[in-house]
């Protein structure tokens, strides 16, 4: 088969975050598929196609790509942050794994980008410097259960999480749940980072106290990075603290 498939990670917003790989591969593509707003981060060339989708047709997007690609066309599939960091390359080989054999024959390539959660800690200091996880706070497709046991699992061990996909207007109630589960096992001073349209016009960065931490200042463009015990927080007079996890923590 002569076409192909390139799952893109874009970065977490500003143009200078996603990388000269990305930028060649949505040039070189015949057919640009994506949720909307992230579509529209995208410039077209003269005859590209575009066909941009609603949030949770995740699944439909890879088949439309796979199906473009068994016709030979070269496909671009954008995501957000970094595709494979719960976005569209696990969708896209999910479809592969559940069509036609024939989509297995094509070339799919993933074009890694900056996760939200290295943007956001790059803002506040060296939040991720010992072990941290990543935890997707939605339960559209795991049960809530699931994540409060990660959750709690995560915390006791002493990683730092970042918290993926907080709120929503479907989901209105999960972050105040998590944050009061998560006192119980970290310290009230644990620090907080708050992270909405990081890289992005209108950027808002705060640090709070794991004691003090709202839900309500969160919803879905929002990444929250939640410390360990050992989280160190740098005040500086006049200017915004600094965060760090000092690489030796135990």
């Amino acid at each position: 088969m002569t076409g192909r498939v390139t799952v893109i990670g874009l970065g977490p917003g500003d143009d200078a975050l996603r990388t000269p790989q990305a930028d060649a591969a949505l040039a070189a593509a015949d057919d640009l598929i994506g949720y909307g707003p992230y579509l529209d981060r995208v410039r077209p060339r003269a005859g590209q196609r575009r066909h941009p989708s609603d949030n949770g047709a995740e699944l439909a997007r890879a088949r439309l790509a796979l199906t473009l690609a068994a016709e030979g066309r070269h496909v671009a599939v954008v995501s957000g942050g970094d595709a494979g960091v719960f976005g569209m390359a696990s969708a896209l080989y999910e479809a592969v794994e559940h069509g036609p054999a024939s989509w297995a024959a094509l070339d799919i390539d993933v074009v890694p980008g900056v996760s939200a959660m290295f943007a956001a800690a790059a803002r506040v200091g060296a939040p991720l410097g010992h072990d941290f996880c990543a935890i997707s706070l939605s339960d559209n497709l795991k049960s809530w259960d699931t994540i409060c046991r990660r959750l709690r699992a995560a915390a006791e061990a002493g990683f730092v999480i970042a918290l993926y996909n907080p709120a929503s207007r479907t989901r209105p109630w999960q972050l105040a749940a998590a944050f009061d589960m998560l006192r119980t096992v970290l310290p009230p001073t644990t620090p907080v980072v708050f992270a909405r349209d990081v890289a992005r016009p209108g950027e808002r960065i705060a640090i709070v106290p794991l004691g003090e931490a709202d839900a309500a200042e969160a919803d879905m463009r929002t990444i929250l990075l939640i410390g360990s015990a050992a989280t160190r927080l740098i005040a500086r007079e006049g200017r915004p603290p600094r965060i760090y996890a000092p690489r030796s923590a135990q």
